[in-house]
């Protein structure tokens, strides 16, 4: 007889094969379609709010792996927030000024004042901009990226590069604006300076020298030392790596604490005596090859202040001065001097009143002026200074020297500090730095080292150096006087009006003649700033560009989130200009994760054969593969991707997917609505849903806190472990063999609903696709989308510790059966665990519960028999297996009763009824009787 249609298997819609690359495209037109974004936003509406505001990528280029991380943890902070009970409404962003676009238009159209001029080729950059935000979106929505896509904010924008000028303008009014010659980082490729954000720290060698500088009065620099002249040559020796900034010399630095000594020796051939820092005598003697040195004196530096130097090339004198940044760490103690390239130089070259030359052009090269070097590059120069000082008889010694040196991330080249007017956010003069370090304990920093990294960064940076010499950009429009370089007395207003005008018409009205008689000012007075803003400042401002102009979003943010790059980059510029405007933060919380790296721990790069294109992966399996990546990656450290880590983690999805399945096919035909009270549940269901609320409150709490990984992980062994290996792998009899309405095939399935509705929220913000495929098919009237849902509140935890513990002791008695069956397999004994036998002996509690667990305890075990005896009469060549507090003893053995063919349990039964002579007798008591009655399992 064929009793086929007797076994309840399950029925779903629910694909075993995902298919995602395929799948995931129509589900997202589907969405579009339908306004999916929109209708999750009317739904949510009244919800508490809480705002992610995006970051915006530059809009250049394919998007990479680290934009895919970027926006899919965005997503999942988003999203996790909808199911948490939040209204969370996420506008995507993009940064579209700045020399990266500049120069990709300039290889189609030339440089401006050649074939084009500065008003058409701002357009051109406007459109390469266009194209590209257009492409990246595309990739965006196809990592399933909930966001109002439609309506982007862009730095382009006629109406944000208004509110960008609105926002200097608060700045200017608040009194932080201030205009100076300082040095800056300059890039000559760039012709333009350069912001800290912009500088990155390469291996360089660089020519290292020691220069001496001759005593105009010998006998002065004796006499610091209290001796008389001894008719040696003296002077004071510098090292320094920059050559080229020789010309530029205004002094040589000292420490007024620091104890010199003036070293005598022979130098070939000739007699000198040259003051060096105590500590650095022996290596610098070594250095230079002086013989026979001896120490003739020591003083301290202070003795030495205003002494006068010959420049070593130069016919003009250099005084000795003072300066707390002078160290021992490395070269003679006395520090070559040259205001106009460097901060510090110029620093304490405003204490001493010294000339601020700076004779290198914005090209790098030197000026017609330049007196031995006019017209050479700085870098080339190098070598023809170091000529120069051998023939004066100035240098002492020439190596090359490897070290860390900055340089422009775009161009990866030097970069040099050159003195230029720029206009600067100041730090101090408005008490900036004290109030952004301030508002930085305000904010919750994750990882929480974030913290300590930002207020290191803005404790110790300079001036913000707001000012470009570019064509693609935001102005900075001032007017200033043409007899003294001051503002013009109603900046702040003239501004605002400017703005007015930029949001109508764009930045090219502020370019041409008649801004003047628009504006009401007198050109012959003053004159227009054609400077544009830093780029780090365009997206700076978003919080005020966007957050307080959008409606329904706000300032502060709930979330910044970024990668670690951005505690220098977009994090510290929008802490600045927020604190400057505002005199708060712009957000409530930072988040930062890491950067990508292949499975050897190497950064993604073309030449190495070890990029992973997300377009790439999201056609071969799927964005919720990828993103389930992100997920099971640390965001916090770098975070390893491969094709091999890829194949992995969608075998962990299939796994969660199949686990699904099994939920949704034996749901087949069931509705909420035939739910059991959990008190009719049986024990075993109780358990699973306890397990499940257990989970739930875990996964509150880790969305809370971005705990991703532990999500992950937590999911994973929900399914493969407490679902897959023990709850479902227990199930199936029930469901398969008992009678369709039975209320124990109810009680599972009451349980695999509830299991089933909690499960689709918990991986929804992950795995976006795959839980609105599951959403659609769960039984019941529902919502249309899952993200119009909240946690879901059917869960019940078991009343007593005493009842989890009970299970506790099941679990691991079946763990250490199926070990010993796993034996029986081996040897080729057994092939289905229903062949076997299980006798197991064991004590305390541990026996109490599988004494509970009585008859049914062999489908816990999924033996055909189970036999438990006191462990104490255990045979004694049995090892002992600990389970909990205590041990057990097991023996597997293969069964000799004959199979049934329905539930293919071996039972001594089979064959003995007349009608059915194949089945067992629950399975005849299923087909043909009132149903088996089960009490635990």
């Amino acid at each position: 007889m064929d009793y086929k249609d007797t076994i309840n298997l399950p029925r779903t819609a629910f694909p075993m094969k995902a298919n995602l690359a395929n799948r995931e495209p129509q589900m997202l037109q589907q969405w579009e379609a339908s306004g999916r974004y929109e209708r999750i936003m009317d739904h949510t509406a009244g919800r508490p709010v809480f705002i992610l505001h995006d970051g915006p990528p530059y809009a250049n280029g394919d998007i990479h792996i680290g934009h895919a991380v970027n926006k899919i943890l965005k997503d999942m902070v988003v999203k996790s927030r909808l199911v948490m009970g939040f209204h969370s409404p996420y506008v995507p962003g993009w940064d579209c000024h700045g020399l990266p676009i500049e120069l990709q238009v300039e290889k189609k159209v030339g440089k401006v004042g050649h074939k084009i001029d500065a008003s058409e080729f701002r357009r051109k950059c406007r459109e390469f901009a266009r194209r590209q935000i257009d492409r990246q979106r595309e990739d965006f929505k196809r990592l399933g990226v909930l966001g109002d896509w439609d309506h982007p904010y862009a730095t382009l924008d006629f109406a944000y590069e208004a509110d960008m000028i609105r926002a200097l303008a608060n700045i200017v009014a608040a009194g932080h604006l201030t205009q100076g010659a300082k040095p800056v980082n300059w890039c000559f490729d760039c012709g333009s300076a350069l912001a800290e954000a912009e500088i990155e720290y390469r291996e360089h060698t660089s020519p290292a020298i020691d220069v001496f500088f001759r005593a105009v009065d010998p006998a002065a620099l004796f006499a610091a030392f209290g001796l008389e002249p001894t008719g040696a040559e003296a002077g004071i020796p510098i090292w320094t790596t920059t050559p080229w900034t020789l010309p530029a010399n205004q002094a040589v630095t000292l420490h007024a604490d620091f104890d010199y000594q003036l070293l005598a020796g022979q130098w070939q051939g000739r007699n000198l005596a040259l003051v060096v820092a105590e500590a650095l005598v022996a290596p610098f003697a070594a250095r230079i090859g002086l013989q026979e040195p001896t120490v003739l004196g020591t003083c301290k530096g202070s003795a030495l202040e205003r002494l006068q130097l010959w420049h070593p090339f130069n016919d003009r004198e250099v005084p000795v001065i003072l300066g707390e940044h002078v160290t021992t760490e490395a070269g003679t103690g006395a520090v070559h001097t040259a205001p106009g390239h460097g901060e510090e130089d110029f620093l304490v070259g405003l204490e001493y009143g010294l000339p601020v030359t700076n004779p290198v052009g914005g090209d790098g090269k030197f000026l017609p002026d330049t007196e031995l070097f006019a017209g050479q590059f700085v870098w080339a120069a190098n070598e023809r200074i170091v000529e120069v000082l051998t023939e004066r008889g100035a240098l002492l010694n020439h190596a090359p020297f490897q070290h860390s040196y900055p340089h422009c991330w775009r161009h990866r080249s030097p970069t040099a500090f050159r003195v230029t007017p720029q206009w600067f956010i100041s730090m101090d003069q408005a008490g900036l730095r004290t109030r952004a370090l301030a508002a930085i304990d305000t904010v919750r920093w994750v990882p929480a080292w974030g913290r300590e990294r930002i207020q290191g960064m803005v404790a110790a940076r300079p001036d913000w150096c707001i000012s470009r010499q570019r064509t693609w950009g935001v102005p900075i429009t001032l007017f200033v006087s043409r007899a003294d370089g001051g503002l013009h007395p109603d900046t702040v207003d003239l501004m605002h009006r400017t703005a007015e005008l930029v949001a109508e018409e764009g930045v090219d009205c502020w370019y041409q003649d008649s801004i003047y008689q628009r504006l009401g000012v007198d050109a012959e007075a003053w004159e227009r700033v054609d400077d544009i803003l830093d780029v780090w400042f365009d997206s700076g401002v978003s919080h005020f560009c966007v957050l307080e102009d959008r409606e329904g979003l706000r300032r502060p943010a709930d979330m910044y989130l970024e990668g670690s790059d951005q505690h220098r980059g977009w994090f510290q510029s929008s802490l600045l200009t927020s604190v400057a405007m505002h005199g708060e933060a712009p957000y409530r919380q930072v988040l930062t994760h890491g950067f990508t790296v292949d499975a050897e721990g190497r950064k993604m790069s073309k030449s190495l054969g070890n990029v992973i294109a997300p377009q790439q992966v999201m056609k071969t399996l799927g964005a919720d593969v990828l993103r389930l990546w992100v997920a099971a990656a640390d965001y916090r450290q770098e975070m390893s991707v491969s094709d091999e880590i890829l194949r992995r983690v969608a075998d962990a999805y299939r796994r969660i997917r199949n686990t699904v399945r099994f939920l949704l096919g034996n749901l087949d035909g069931f509705e909420p609505g035939q739910c059991l009270p959990l008190e009719a549940m049986l024990p075993l269901d109780r358990w699973a849903v306890d397990r499940a609320a257990g989970l739930q409150k875990s996964f509150e709490q880790a969305y809370a806190d971005y705990e991703f990984l532990q999500i992950y992980q937590k999911v994973h062994h929900f399914c493969v472990v407490d679902m897959g290996a023990f709850y479902l792998d227990i199930l199936k009899d029930r469901l398969y063999t008992m009678r369709r309405d039975c209320d124990e095939r109810r009680s599972a399935q009451t349980a695999m609903y509830h299991i089933a509705e909690a499960l689709v929220r918990w991986i929804a913000p992950v795995l976006s696709f795959t839980a609105e495929e599951i959403w659609a098919e769960l039984p019941g009237e529902r919502d249309e989308s899952v993200f119009m849902s909240t946690w879901y509140e059917g869960l019940a935890e078991l009343e007593t510790a005493g009842e989890r513990n009970r299970w506790r002791h099941i679990v691991a008695v079946r763990e250490a059966v199926s070990k010993a069956i796993e034996g029986l397999r081996a040897e080729g004994r057994a092939g289905s665990s229903l062949a076997t036998e299980a006798l197991i002996w064991a004590d305390g509690e541990v026996k109490s519960a599988l004494d509970w667990a009585g008859e049914e305890l062999r489908f816990i075990l999924l033996t055909s028999r189970a036999t438990v005896a006191a462990l104490d009469a255990a045979p004694a060549d049995l090892p002992r297996v600990a389970v909990g507090d205590g041990s057990i003893a097991v023996r597997v053995q293969v069964t000799e009763h004959p199979k049934c063919v329905r539930c293919w349990h071996h039972r001594p039964e089979v064959g003995s009824a007349e009608h059915h002579p194949e089945l067992c007798g629950r399975c005849i008591e299923n087909v043909d009787g009132a149903g088996e009655r089960r009490r635990i399992a």
